[in-house]
Parts: C-alpha cells; sequence; structure tokens
C-alpha cells in the first residue's frame, strides 16, 4: 500500500494502553488524564483491526503503549496477530520492568524482537527520570532476553542537565551484549516541548572520539529509520534516531493506531481516522459494511499522510496531546 507520495506503508504501531508503571515526564507527566478501559479498543478490535490492515498490504506490527505488559493478556494479543495471514512479524516495545516475568509467553505466542526504553544504567538517575527504582528489572529482562536469543534493542532518550553524559555508558552495553543501543532524539510533542534533548550528531561526534575505528553500519536491523554504526569488537551496534536533526520522512513507512482507536498518520499532527466508529457503531454491524468501512479507514489514514513533519518548526505542531497518549 502506497501513499499519496509514493511511499510504501507497510508497518503499523498499536497502542494497547495509555497506562504505565512509570512516569517518565518527557512521556507521561504528572496530572494527565487517561481515557477509561471501556474506551480503549479489546484485543479483539485490535486484530480485526489487524486484519484489515494486513489485507491491504501492512505486513509488520509493533505493540506498544504507555507500558504494554501493564495490560493483562498482551502476550494473547501478539499471538492473536502473529496468526493474521500475510502478517511477517511481531514486536513489542516495554519499558522492560515486567519483561522478564513474560518473556516466556511472548515468546510462546511468537514474538519476533523486544525493544526497550532505557535511558541510563545510574540508578539514581534512573528513578529522577521515571520517578521508581527499577533499574534492576529492567537489567534482569534484559539479560534474561539476550539468554533467550530474541532480538534485542535499547532505545535510549538523551535529556541536557539530566543524562545527557550516559551515552558512554549506554553505548558500552553493545561491547558486552549482542543488542542494539539507539540514541532518539527528543520530539517536541506534549511535555517533550519543554525539555531540551541532544542532537544525534552531537553523540556521534563524541562516539568518533572515543572509538577511532567507527563505521557505518549498513546491514538491515529492522523496520524503523535508524541510522547505525559498528565499532570494532562490539558484538551490537549503536543507532540514532534524529527525527528533529536528521528528518527522515521521505522513507516513512508506518501508521499508528491508538489505544483508544484513532489511526494516526504522523505523530507531529492532530489528524486521524476513528476506527473505534466503524466498530462499535450500529452503522457497521453488518458483515459487509463493517469490512468496508474498517478498509475505507485504513486507506484514508495512509491517504491523508503528511510528506514530511515540522519538528523544526514547533509553532506549526498541531499535536496537542501527551506522547502516552497517542502511542509515539
Amino acid at each position: 500500500m502506497k501513499d499519496s507520495f509514493g511511499r510504501k506503508i507497510d508497518y503499523m504501531r498499536i497502542s494497547i494502553t495509555e497506562r504505565c508503571n512509570l512516569r517518565c515526564r518527557y512521556c507521561m507527566p504528572e496530572g494527565i488524564c487517561l481515557v477509561p478501559m471501556e474506551e480503549i479498543l479489546t484485543f479483539e478490535e485490535i486484530a480485526e483491526v489487524c486484519q484489515t490492515a494486513a489485507g491491504l498490504g501492512i505486513r509488520r506490527f509493533k505493540v506498544t503503549g504507555g507500558e504494554p505488559l501493564v495490560r493483562l493478556g498482551c502476550a494473547k494479543l501478539v499471538g492473536m496477530i502473529k496468526k493474521i495471514p500475510d502478517v511477517e512479524q511481531v514486536t513489542l516495545t516495554t519499558n522492560g520492568i515486567l519483561l522478564e516475568e513474560h518473556l516466556d509467553e511472548l515468546m510462546e505466542n511468537g514474538l519476533d524482537a523486544v525493544n526497550i526504553s532505557l535511558d541510563t544504567l545510574d540508578r539514581k538517575i534512573y528513578k529522577q527520570i521515571t520517578g521508581f527504582d527499577k533499574l534492576s528489572a529492567v537489567r534482569a529482562g534484559i539479560c534474561r532476553a539476550v539468554e533467550k536469543g530474541i532480538p534485542v534493542k535499547i532505545n535510549s532518550v538523551l535529556q541536557k542537565g539530566i543524562n545527557e553524559a550516559e551515552w558512554a555508558s549506554l553505548a558500552g552495553l553493545a561491547k558486552e551484549m549482542p543488542i542494539d543501543i539507539r540514541f532518539i532524539e527528543m520530539m517536541p510533542i506534549g511535555f517533550g516541548k519543554k525539555q531540551e534533548g541532544i542532537a544525534g550528531d552531537e553523540v556521534l561526534l563524541k562516539l568518533k572520539e572515543k572509538y577511532s575505528g567507527i563505521k557505518k553500519d549498513m546491514s538491515v536491523h529492522g523496520n524503523g529509520p535508524a541510522v547505525y554504526y559498528h565499532v570494532p569488537g562490539f558484538l551490537g551496534s549503536i543507532g540514532f534516531i534524529s527525527a528533529v536533526h536528521g528528518q527522515f520522512c521521505r522513507a516513512c513507512n508506518r501508521i499508528r493506531l491508538t489505544a483508544k482507536g484513532e489511526l494516526k498518520p504522523c505523530l507531529c499532527y492532530e489528524s486521524c481516522v476513528d476506527v473505534k466508529k466503524v466498530l462499535r457503531s450500529p452503522e457497521y454491524r453488518e458483515s459487509g459494511k463493517r469490512k468496508e468501512g474498517l478498509r475505507n479507514a485504513v486507506s484514508q489514514a495512509v491517504g491523508i499522510k503528511p510528506e514530511k513533519h515540522c519538528f523544526e518548526s514547533e509553532e506549526n505542531i498541531t499535536e496537542g496531546r501527551q506522547m502516552v497518549q497517542i502511542g509515539g
């Protein structure tokens, strides 16, 4: 399936909950109002949307949140999506706290890879960023995943004055284990507009100063826009997702499904398509109308996907919700 700019759209991120067991301010600041559970799509509804999307050419799905593992039955949903014809891959993004507990069940249901959000290896800084002293649980989850042989990526967001010096220790994880460390620029969405992030080029320059043999890694690492580098002797690679300073919109291949049933073409803009209306409105109860309505909704979301974001011009950003509410 292609959008109006000729880009192949074959990847969907699915937020299954807005809830989380951490409180990272740039994602889920204090006082945020979350929607009640009855407004969240059921697993059966999510699977129905995924089946429609797969029929239109979307082959890879990422289960996200909030924190997806706080929703009971997350592993079951992974299995439901993985069984849909033409689905090639189902992966998960998690903060890692509950990963060790649920990993076996996730893998039994066909999980192909896991991304773990981790901004520091320092216990005090971790608690400062997240509000909780849970670093040991995250590290245990990472080690367990590596032991089980499932591909692992670490997603790290650096913030000035908080964890900007953590790049070295985080990158060092790729030396010790066969995992990818990705440095993601702070996106100016929600509370993220008030936080000062670190440009990917700044981190890359420091890495080049520390590791003279670092070179670009041209191998395929996943579905996203990360640019990877490899350091001789490292078991893993180091990647950069530079949404603000290295716009990659020409290669964007994704749409998003929010927890409350909105298909979102771009993080930057408020535009979305309501699929919950199709799933729950009486006018779509007939099988034919329901299937046609879902196909039209997915096609419409792809059709209104913008040419590029405007993160470099914050006054033009129309998305006003917090990151956790849109499944970033």
